[in-house]
């Protein structure tokens, strides 16, 4: 079971990647909207932002799965030792 302090860490180190996450987000949406303003005054042809939404936007879904995903969840006691026992057999 992790201490006071080890739960402290563990607890800024969330916090510090949701925040991290979130500016990620708000990045963005200030840059698409910058991109998709260029193409609209440029006269909205070929919507090549598009490109750029798709290919940045899986970044985010993967920074959004690493944050809040499965994996984001603290390691328990009981996981660590499944791991330990799963080591021993081999």
């Amino acid at each position: 079971m992790p201490t006071g302090e080890e739960l402290r860490d563990l607890a800024i180190k969330a916090i510090k990647k949701k925040r991290d996450f979130w500016n990620h987000v708000i990045a963005y949406c200030i840059v698409n909207a910058f991109l998709v303003g260029i193409w609209f005054w440029t006269g909205a042809g070929y919507f090549w932002p598009g490109w750029v939404l798709a290919g940045w936007g899986i970044g985010v879904a993967f920074n959004a799965w690493d944050t809040y995903g499965r994996g984001s969840r603290p390691i328990t006691e009981e996981e660590i030792q499944r791991e330990i026992d799963r080591q021993r057999r081999g």
